[in-house]
């Protein structure tokens, strides 16, 4: 524990890098499970101590946990006791798993932004049940701004938003070290928090918004006239059982994979950078080795499903019909599904599959209806407010457009593999796997998206594109997800996954907060217009709210409750 004490020091002052000390706390896992008898006897013998112990857990409704893990590994190497609850736990088991082991710090972390609104949950039940201890805030979603604005008012204890594993050490050893310390780093945290709080309302006092109806009328201005949608090659739903791996490989971004080992730089130059090269060459050697692994020995199994259905835009929305007549080659572990029952297969050699007869614009032969946002921000002259359906051939024009699904997964059989590693007390590979897997999840998505542009849906045949143009989005058509800035409410998961059978045929689930689960996994729609892109919804006011929620069938209450983090008030 003494030379881990020097990891965690050295780590801290930036002179060891997370790889190497994840590796050097594989080695003293290894070392403790040997030891741990005798361990146990020191304690019981009361000579053994620690720095503290810290509960973390990824809150209920969230699967994500790499970095809580990286948090976890970090933490030990400076000698704190962690309880890892793990992934999705309810705030009852961790307030209670707080008082049973009498822990000095509770720790949170989630990636959805459903997930801050559990942590703001958690604050607030720790406060009525009289906890005083020191409630640590961490995941992508969260933010200083976000902890101080929702998070610290509700819990009268120190609340401390930590960004990454490397600051983790130095706050919790502030808040564990003495009564003094601890004392000074809560009255400036709070003291900083409500400053925060100040400057964040007089910032959303200084924003103009438009209503919800100025903001239609300010909608993105696409000559419907002059456009004629592109009709994909197949309707309906493929799904893809067991896709090569070594084919999605080909189309990983390397560097998102180092920014999850807190090692800055983008692939391939950070091989040259004179501070992080020489680790990140190393820690690029074991990625591919343990890729190589997982696809030669088929650890991992990949699945996807596509689905395209005729569209129209109707304010806000996009409604999806029904559709009348399919071909598609049925061979291989490529199959086609459909949403409705009166479909039926009229001659399977040649994988032909109809409905008779009905107007594909009836009421009847609505599939379902998208629900989007838009922008409510004053903009400048001729810069528009924008909302997905903008990207979608209006009713009105009496053009039939389209639109597609997708779902992907590289997760399958993990838990597996990880349990395997973590049984070796090896937390370097478990968070290796997990990496991998997430890239893996990624470039499936870029591959899928290729094969809809050039093939299945096949608006742009002719597409030639490197990886590097791949990743800076170079091409025709958008992939938004329900959840992210385009699109923020992740409830529209639920229809979408509805629409591909997604559970049932390529085996992601959807949690209570609407976190997929394998967590390596990616899903969303597929826009093929010229000029559809990529943007953020930003705040929305209160009549786009109650719009919303008039429109999704939900009570106000829910839609601000999902809608959370884009409300320019305080519901």
């Amino acid at each position: 524990m003494d030379g881990m004490n020097v990891v965690g020091d050295l780590f801290g002052e930036g002179k060891m890098f997370l790889p190497q000390v994840v590796k050097s706390a594989r080695v003293m896992k290894k070392a403790v499970a040997y030891l741990l008898p005798f361990i146990e006897a020191q304690k019981t013998a009361g000579s053994a101590s620690s720095a503290g112990k810290v509960l973390l857990a990824t809150v209920k409704g969230d699967v994500h946990d790499i970095g809580k893990n990286i948090v976890g590994v970090v933490l030990g190497c400076n000698n704190y006791e962690i309880i890892d609850l793990g992934v999705m736990v309810p705030t009852e088991k961790i307030l209670e798993t707080a008082k049973r082991e009498n822990v000095d710090i509770i720790g949170l972390s989630g990636l959805i932004t459903p997930s801050l609104d559990e942590m703001v949950g958690v604050a607030k039940e720790m406060e009525r049940q009289g906890f005083t201890i020191p409630l640590l805030i961490g995941g992508a979603t969260t933010s200083r701004i976000h902890t101080a604005v929702k998070i610290d008012p509700h819990y009268s204890g120190p609340v401390i938003h930590v960004l990454d594993a490397s600051r983790s050490v130095p706050v919790a050893g502030k808040l564990t070290q003495n009564e003094k310390t601890r004392e000074e780093i809560f009255r400036d945290i709070k003291a900083e928090y409500a400053k925060l709080r100040e400057e964040h309302a007089n910032r959303q006092r200084d924003k103009n918004y438009v209503g919800i109806e100025q903001a239609r009328d300010n909608k993105v201005k696409i000559d419907w006239a002059e456009f004629e949608p592109y009709k994909p090659k197949f309707l309906g739903n493929k799904y893809f059982q067991d896709y090569d791996l070594a084919e999605i490989a080909e189309y990983i971004d390397w560097t998102p994979f180092f920014q999850t080992w807190q090692l800055q730089g983008k692939f391939p130059k950070i091989f040259d950078d004179p501070v992080v090269g020489d680790e990140a060459r190393k820690l690029y050697d074991d990625a591919q080795a343990m890729l190589h692994k997982i696809v030669s020995q088929k650890l991992l199994k990949a699945k996807a499903a596509v689905g395209f259905y005729p569209a129209n835009a109707t304010g806000d929305d996009v409604v999806l019909y029904d559709f009348e007549e399919i071909e598609i080659p049925i061979s291989g572990n490529q199959s086609v599904s459909f949403k409705r029952n009166e479909y039926k297969v009229l001659g399977l050699e040649s994988g032909v599959l109809s409905k008779n007869g009905s107007e594909p614009k009836t009421q009847d032969s609505r599939l379902t209806t998208l629900h989007f946002m838009r922008q409510q921000g004053q903009k400048a002259a001729n810069v528009p407010n924008i909302a997905l359906s903008d990207f979608v051939a209006p009713i009105e024009t009496g053009k039939t457009d389209y639109i597609g699904a997708f779902a992907v997964t590289a997760g399958i059989d993990i838990e597996k593999l990880l349990e395997a590693y973590d049984r070796e007390h090896d937390d370097y590979n478990s968070i290796m796997v997990k990496a991998i897997a997430d890239r893996l999840a990624e470039a499936f998505a870029e591959l899928m998206h290729k094969r809809v542009r050039t093939e299945f849906w096949g608006y742009a045949p002719l597409e030639q594109l490197d990886n590097e143009a791949l990743i800076k989005e170079a091409y025709q058509g958008i992939r938004p997800a329900p959840g992210y800035p385009a699109c923020p409410d992740h409830t529209e998961k639920r229809t979408l996954f509805d629409l591909l059978d997604a559970e049932n045929q390529v085996g992601i689930t959807l949690t209570e907060s609407f976190a997929m689960y394998p967590a390596s996994s990616v899903s969303g729609w597929y826009f093929s217009h010229p000029e559809s892109k990529y943007f953020p919804v930003g705040k929305i006011a209160r009549d786009q709210v109650e719009d919303y929620a008039a429109r999704k069938g939900m009570t106000i209450e829910e839609a601000e409750k999902w809608l959370a983090p884009t409300l320019n008030y305080d519901a």
